[in-house]
């Protein structure tokens, strides 16, 4: 029964990690882009973008407005001037008699009316065009966040990496020290070694768990990073390491692009320049009138009758009678219109946008360098990082060699703690430039593939 037990608690502490999540890159990486807010935001404003542009192609349509309305007044009718400011003029009408009555009857009156703008001197396919940049606009942005994304996921999955890889180090290391200290701790209850030696031992123990500590401190703040780009609740990941110690392929091959032309962060800053010429193009065309299209039909009731001139008793107070449609007319036409101030405001319009376009441009050429410093850097990078890949293993095998003279010389009394001491520290630190090496290959990688845009350059290694 307790071997069964220990069987199941050995399964399930090598498939969790003893509390920690198995994490792939890729899986990161996916539920990364799924979950975080920036980049879901981000969709969603280039969904908005391209329903801005259908909006806009309807915008063409012309206007077609249906109205009705019934009505109970008097229809005293004065000679005289009347503008209806504001839309508050009341459209009674009725003749101009010699003095006031109040004979009131229902009234109505039916409409429909039509508008369209159907020649503007391209300002409506402008506007069209303006939708299309700013979705392109949107779509690129989206691009970039998402790609900016995978970047900063895989930074974050490779650091957190290269500590955990750390902290295996640190624990052999303590293991060492802790095997150097027994061995002491024995020589000197013996007799054959003066006390200190046990003293200096256990102080290296101390020196050894201080330092497990801090990597482990270091192991959770990076594991937290990742957590916060995954838009997750908090957990404990454990990494894949299988592949840092090996070369990626991209880097053997020599197939790695050097063109950063499609980089999605330089595509994103191309499109800003389009949309603003095409805000540009748009008030240039601002200086012409528009044609328009009009037509109305309307049908009109009334409770007064035709004689009500010469008779002021001929008219009806039923409801009915006065919504009946009577009179029926119907009106078609062309017009211009053409507010040549538009042409002193819309210069200014025009100037302002220039300068906006010139500042897109300037913000473009920044980046455009950059993206090439950035691309070079990693080259080299990549060539130190491969100098010290090769001469890593070298420096772990010149320590742990050095290390096992040193304790051997020890246990047989040849030499002292001091020279144990210094060799485990070098031995440690040979480790820890190697994991850290290892790590900085495809970290060099990764920045390769930020430089240019191709994430694929890294993610295919996977």
């Amino acid at each position: 029964m307790h071997l069964k037990k220990l069987t199941l608690l050995l399964l399930f502490g090598s498939v969790t990690g003893f509390g920690q999540t198995h994490l792939s890159l890729r899986e990161a990486i996916d539920k990364g882009v799924a979950n975080y807010g920036m980049v879901k935001a981000k969709g969603s404003y280039a969904k908005a973008a391209q329903e801005t542009v259908k909006q806009s192609k309807r915008d063409y349509l012309p206007n077609l407005n249906l109205s009705a309305q019934q009505d109970y007044g008097t229809v005293n009718g004065q000679n005289g001037p009347l503008y209806g400011f504001g839309g508050l003029g009341v459209a009674s009408s009725g003749l101009p008699l010699a003095e006031q009555n109040w004979n009131a009857a229902f009234g109505a009156l039916y409409l429909v009316n039509m508008n369209w703008d159907f020649f503007t001197f391209g300002r409506m396919k402008q506007r069209i065009n303006i939708a299309k940049a700013d979705a392109e606009k949107q779509q690129k942005d989206f691009e970039q966040e998402q790609f900016q994304q995978k970047i900063k996921i895989a930074g974050a999955y490779l650091n957190l990496l290269a500590s955990q890889r750390l902290e295996k180090s640190q624990i052999k290391n303590l293991d060492r020290a802790q095997v150097v200290l027994n061995n002491a701790a024995i020589r000197v209850k013996n007799g054959l070694l003066p006390g200190v030696d046990s003293t200096l031992a256990s102080a290296e123990v101390s020196r050894a768990k201080i330092a497990l500590n801090q990597i482990r401190e270091q192991v959770k703040l990076q594991n937290n990073k990742l957590v916060e780009l995954l838009g997750v609740e908090p957990a404990d990941y454990k990494v894949d390491t299988t592949f840092v110690a090996t070369v990626p392929k991209a880097v053997l091959t020599g197939e790695m692009q050097s063109d950063s032309l499609n980089n999605p962060v330089r595509q994103f800053y191309k499109s800003r320049i389009a949309l603003s010429n095409n805000q540009l193009s748009l008030y240039k065309k601002e200086y012409y009138p528009t044609f328009s299209f009009f037509g109305v039909y309307q049908a009109r009731g009334s409770g007064f009758n035709s004689n009500y001139a010469t008779d002021q008793t001929s008219f009806s107070k039923n409801y009915v009678d006065g919504i009946d449609p009577t009179r029926q007319n119907y009106l078609l036409g062309i017009g211009m219109t053409w507010n040549l101030t538009s042409i002193a405001r819309s210069s200014k319009k025009v100037s302002a946008q220039k300068f906006i376009s010139q500042g897109l441009e300037e913000e473009y050429k920044a980046i455009d360098l950059q993206l090439k410093a950035q691309e070079d850097a990693a080259n080299a990078r990549m060539d130190f990082a491969m100098q010290n890949y090769k001469e890593a293993p070298r420096q772990v095998r010149a320590a742990q060699q050095a290390y096992l003279q040193r304790t051997t010389l020890y246990n047989n009394g040849l030499t002292n703690l001091v020279d144990v001491t210094q060799a485990l520290y070098t031995l440690n630190r040979a480790e820890t430039d190697r994991d850290i090496i290892y790590t900085n290959v495809w970290q060099a990688l990764l920045m390769k593939a930020a430089a240019t845009g191709d994430f694929n350059l890294f993610i295919n290694e996977f």
